[in-house]
C-alpha cells in the first residue's frame, strides 16, 4: 500500500471545521505538527487553553478525516496549547492584548499553583478519565540504564501473581522496549468491540500497550513533546484496558515534558522511583522524586536495582555499584526503601529474550524479591485508593423458605 503525502494530509484537514468563526483548520494555521509513518499518521493541533476542553469533537473530525485518506490504516491527532499565545490568538480569533492579571509575572500562565493535595490544573484539556482502571502506578527513574523497564516488566507480572488484573503501557515513546522484553515483538492492537478501541496484546496474564506496536523496531521517533505526548493519549484513552486493579506505566527516563503532562493529566496513584547505588543516579533519582512531589503525586518509595552481584559457583556477594545509597536515600527523603534487586546475568537475559525472570523461575529468589517489592506497592495502593473488593462467594447450600 502506497504512504500518505503531507499534501493529502493537509488537503484532508482543510475540510475540518472551527465552530467558533466557520473557518478551516487549515486556514487559521492551527496545524502544527504531521508525521507521517509508513501508513501512520499524527497530527498535532494547537488551540486556545481555555478552548481546550470543548474541543473533542473537533479532534475526533479531524482524525476520521486523516484516516479516510488513501492509504492510511493509523490516524492519530492530538490538540495542543503548546505554542506562543500570540499564534493560539490569531487561531482562535481573540483580540491581543498586552495585559496580564495582576500578580502574574511576565510569562507566567496566572495560575494559582497546587494547594498541598491537589495537582497542579491542567488548562488544555480535562483530565484523561480510565474509570475501569482502578489505580495507575507509574515506575520511573531520574535517568537512564538502571533498569527501570526490566523492573517494570518483573512488578507487573509480580502483581498480577498476586490475583491483580494488571495492565501495562510502555510511556517512552522515545525509546519502547516492551515488546521485546514480553515477547510481542511481531505483535498488533486489533480492533476492540468498543468503538474506537484498540485491544492490545497480551502476555503472561496482561494487557500491553506500547508505541512500539506500530512502528518498527529501528525507527527512531523524531517527534517534539507535544507530539508524543499526544501519542501517548491516545494509547491510554483508546486501549480497550477492560477492567483492571492496576495500571502500570514504564515511564521514560528523565524529568521532562511526558512526565509531567503524566502527571498533570493522568490520575497517578503513586509513583515509585528505580535507582542504580551510585551516586549520579542517586542524584538524578532525587530529581525525579522531588518531581512527583512538586505536582502532589505520592511517591511509593525507591527500589535498589543492580544492587549486588552474588556469584553462582560459590555465593560471594560483590558491591559492583556501591551499595545502600538508594536506603540511605529514601531515609533522607522520607520515602519509604521498597527493596534490592541483584546484578544478574539471568534477569538481563529474560528480558532480551522476552523471558521475565518472574515468569521462567517464580519460586527462584528474583522472583521473591520482586514480588516482596511488589507487595508493599500493593498495600500502598491499598492505602490510597481502599482495598480490592474480594468476589462474593456463593452459598453451597440454597436457602430454603419453610413458608
Amino acid at each position: 500500500m502506497t504512504s500518505p503525502n503531507r499534501e493529502q494530509i493537509i488537503a484532508a484537514l482543510n475540510s475540518v471545521i472551527d465552530p467558533v468563526d466557520g473557518q478551516s483548520i487549515t486556514a487559521k494555521d492551527m496545524v502544527q505538527g504531521i508525521d507521517i509513518h509508513d501508513q501512520t499518521v499524527n497530527v498535532m493541533i494547537a488551540v486556545d487553553p481555555e478552548r481546550g476542553p470543548s474541543l473533542e469533537d473537533l479532534r475526533q473530525q479531524a482524525e476520521k478525516a486523516v484516516a479516510a485518506v488513501i492509504g492510511v490504516t493509523t490516524a492519530r491527532v492530538a490538540l495542543t496549547a503548546e505554542r506562543s499565545k500570540e499564534a493560539t490568538d490569531a487561531a482562535s480569533g481573540a483580540p491581543r492584548t498586552a495585559s496580564r492579571p495582576a500578580g502574574t509575572q511576565p510569562g507566567s500562565s496566572g495560575q494559582r499553583s497546587a494547594q498541598p493535595g491537589q495537582r497542579p490544573q491542567g488548562s488544555t484539556q480535562k483530565p484523561l478519565e480510565l474509570p475501569d482502571v482502578r489505580s495507575i502506578i507509574t515506575i520511573a527513574s531520574g535517568k537512564g540504564g538502571v533498569g527501570k523497564s526490566t523492573t517494570s516488566v518483573n512488578l507487573a507480572l509480580s502483581l498480577a501473581a498476586k490475583g491483580l488484573k494488571v495492565g501495562l503501557l510502555d510511556a517512552d515513546i522515545y525509546g519502547p522496549s516492551l515488546p521485546r522484553m514480553l515477547g510481542l515483538r511481531e505483535a498488533k492492537p486489533s480492533k476492540s468491540d468498543i468503538d474506537g478501541k484498540m485491544t492490545p496484546p497480551s502476555a503472561f496474564g496482561i494487557r500491553i500497550m506500547s508505541i512500539g506496536f506500530m512502528i518498527d523496531e529501528e525507527q527512531p521517533v523524531i517527534w517534539r513533546g507535544p507530539m508524543a505526548m499526544g501519542a501517548l493519549e491516545q494509547l491510554l484513552r483508546d486501549t480497550d484496558w477492560g477492567t483492571l486493579d492496576v495500571l502500570v506505566v514504564d515511564m521514560p527516563p528523565g524529568t521532562g515534558d511526558i512526565q509531567l503532562s503524566m502527571a498533570q493529566r493522568v490520575p497517578v496513584t503513586g509513583a515509585v522511583i528505580v535507582s542504580t547505588p551510585q551516586d549520579i543516579a542517586l542524584l538524578d533519582a532525587r530529581k525525579g522524586l522531588n518531581m512527583f512531589r512538586k505536582v502532589n503525586v505520592p511517591v511509593f518509595g525507591l527500589i535498589e536495582n543492580m544492587s549486588y552481584y552474588k556469584c553462582p559457583q560459590c555465593g560471594h556477594i560483590d558491591h559492583v555499584f556501591d551499595h545502600g545509597g538508594a536506603h540511605k536515600a529514601a531515609d533522607e527523603l522520607n520515602v519509604p526503601f521498597l527493596g534490592e534487586i541483584p546484578l544478574d546475568l539471568k534477569i538481563r537475559l529474560g528480558a532480551d529474550e522476552g523471558k521475565p525472570i518472574v515468569h521462567t523461575e517464580p519460586d527462584g529468589d528474583y522472583a521473591k524479591a520482586y514480588g516482596a517489592i511488589a507487595e508493599k506497592i500493593a498495600n500502598a495502593i491499598d492505602e490510597q485508593v481502599g482495598p480490592v473488593e474480594a468476589p462474593k462467594k456463593k452459598s453451597l447450600f440454597p436457602k430454603i423458605n419453610f413458608k
